[in-house]
């Protein structure tokens, strides 16, 4: 019996000397940063923000890999595969709590594949059109729609993409059904509305706020509860008729399941630091966003989050019926 005491002790001192020499050479070496979608998108740019800023605090390189497809599926799922040790991570947006209703056969379940780091920043939406588009407000928009929906086309960067989800809730929140256009990717889907080969989209301030400020779009409301300091004149869904599509696109950052508490910790405190930078704050502000805060930037903060999106989106989806398996 002692000898089982004696044995039981020292194998929890390895394991407490262990863990206490993992949290102090934590991270040694370089660090890969899955963001799911392509290169020069709305998540990709919060992906390489923060990641400068965190390496910064780590003192080690947090490196950009960008694993598209799949609405952001393949990226996260080969986060999941990866080896827990801390040196993979994933920042991912919406669309990992979306994912677990639209993949009815998704090969991992996002809320048991992954540690959890903190939410980066919520992105609010801009309900925009080509720059010739008929209706001149977002009340004229709702009319315009609900007696042309056939003849109307709407842009999104592919099923599970922020631009597809939010397309979603305007056309249940108008009550009618529009053409909608997968694309590639944000950029090729901005393209097309840029060159007026398409009429509408719903996509993150990130992506469209540089085309409003310069007119070569028209933005008719944002989906945030209350107004941006960038765009101060552009109402609010609510406020022009839709109070039933307010929707932000938020971002937090996992680990694969099994990844060391000292290893999230640590990348939590990093962000948490990055969040806190001036410099952050500023660039996030020239895309219409904000920086999460202290108390959002948390493992539980990003659990709780992840979950309750889950449980709001399951039914929107249901509903809608549209599924990408």
């Amino acid at each position: 019996m002692a000898l089982s005491v004696k044995l039981a002790a020292v194998a929890a001192a390895a394991v407490f000397a262990s863990n206490s020499a993992f949290a102090e050479g934590y991270p040694d070496r370089s660090i890969t940063m899955v963001v799911p979608f392509s290169a020069g998108g709305p998540t990709d740019t919060v992906g390489r923000l923060i990641a400068e800023k965190m390496s910064a605090d780590l003192g080690q390189q947090i490196i950009v890999e960008n694993v598209g497809g799949a609405g952001g599926t393949l990226g996260a799922g080969q986060v999941a595969g990866a080896e827990a040790d801390g040196y993979t991570i994933l920042l991912h947006h919406i669309g990992m709590a979306t994912s677990a209703t639209l993949y009815r056969n998704l090969a991992y379940k996002p809320l048991e594949a992954f540690e959890y780091v903190g939410l980066v920043t919520e992105v609010p939406m801009t309900l925009v059109a080509r720059k010739d588009f008929e209706p001149t407000d977002l009340a004229g928009l709702i009319t315009y729609v609900k007696e042309n929906a056939e003849t109307i086309t709407m842009a999104n960067a592919g099923i599970g993409a922020a631009s597809h989800l939010c397309g979603m809730l305007f056309m249940q929140a108008v009550d009618a059904p529009i053409v909608t256009v997968p694309y590639k990717g944000t950029g090729p889907a901005m393209t097309e509305l840029l060159g007026g080969q398409i009429d509408i989209m719903c996509d993150q301030t990130t992506n469209t706020a540089e085309q409003i400020k310069g007119g070569t779009i028209k933005a008719y409301a944002v989906t945030s509860s209350a107004r941006l300091d960038i765009f101060p004149d552009l109402p609010t869904v609510a406020e022009g008729g839709l109070p039933g599509m307010e929707v932000s696109i938020w971002h937090g950052i996992y680990a694969p399941k099994g990844t060391p508490a000292e290893a999230t910790d640590r990348l939590a405190t990093a962000l948490q630091n990055a969040l806190a930078d001036p410099d952050i704050a500023a660039k996030f502000a020239e895309l219409g966003t904000k920086p999460s805060p202290a108390a959002d930037a948390t493992p539980a903060a990003l659990k709780a989050k992840l979950e309750s999106e889950i449980a709001r989106w399951q039914p929107v989806i249901e509903k809608a019926g549209v599924y990408a398996d």
